[in-house]
Parts: structure tokens; sequence; C-alpha cells
């Protein structure tokens, strides 16, 4: 792992199937529905690309990103292919016993900025998680 990557992940068990939470999950301007402060948009499929900005009002930043792999309704995974944002996302969804499924959102990212970025993601690491743990639980609540 390179010496700027870090990881950040988070689950939630929903009250549905895999086959309903990934309809939601992959309807991407849905994300602003879960997701704070975001809004997303793109494609579908190995190679589609998304964009999600994320912040409030023009204050925030743009990920760019393109589908690696596209397994539903089980598995999403993505590069990050922008300026600020690298590094690979994915979101996995197992089914579970009685109609449930457990969602993960991981991310391991490529921090910028050298050392600074470093740095700085002891603040902004925190938030990642929290901003994680925060969207699926979040998704879980609309199945509910």
């Amino acid at each position: 792992m390179r010496t700027n990557t870090v990881a950040v992940h988070a689950s939630a068990d929903v009250a549905a199937p895999a086959e309903r939470v990934w309809e939601v999950l992959v309807d991407w301007p849905r994300h602003a529905e879960w997701v704070p402060f975001t809004r997303a948009e793109g494609g579908a499929g190995d190679g589609a690309s998304l964009e999600a900005w994320t912040g409030i009002g023009p204050v925030g930043f743009l990920d760019t990103m393109v589908i690696s792999e596209w397994r539903p309704p089980h598995r999403v995974r993505v590069l990050h292919t922008g300026t600020l944002v690298r590094g690979e996302g994915r979101f996995d969804l197992l089914d579970l016993p009685e109609g449930r499924c457990r969602v993960t959102w991981a991310e391991l990212i490529h921090l910028p900025f050298g050392p600074v970025g470093r740095v700085g993601w002891f603040a902004v690491g925190p938030l990642a998680r929290l901003m994680l743990r925060t969207s699926l639980r979040r998704l879980a609540t609309m199945f509910e």
C-alpha cells in the first residue's frame, strides 16, 4: 500500500433483499436522498462514467469516477479519477436471512498533497468515516 493511501469503510444491515437495495444504490441521482451534501449522476455497467459533487453550494469538490466492476445486485466498484479524489471505492451487498442484506461501503483513497495530505487526513478522516456511517444508516432507513 502506498504511504499516502488510507482505507475507510462502513456497513449497515438493511431490511430489504440486495436486489431491491441495489436499485436504489445505483440510481445515482437518488444519492442526494441518503448521502449528505452529495448529488451524483452517471451510467451503469463496466466502463461507465460517474460524477458526484459533494459540498454546500459552490464550496465542495467534484469526484469523477469510472465503474471498474459491475455485478448486480452484489457489487459495484469504481476508480476515482479526479484531481482531488483518487483511488478505489466499492459497494458490496450481501444477502442475509429473512429478506435482509448487509451493505458495505469501502474506500481506498490516495491522499493528495504528499505529506500535507497525510496530516490533513487526521482532520478529514473522522469526517469521512462519519459520512459513510451516516449515509448507510440513511439508506437503511429508506427500507424500514
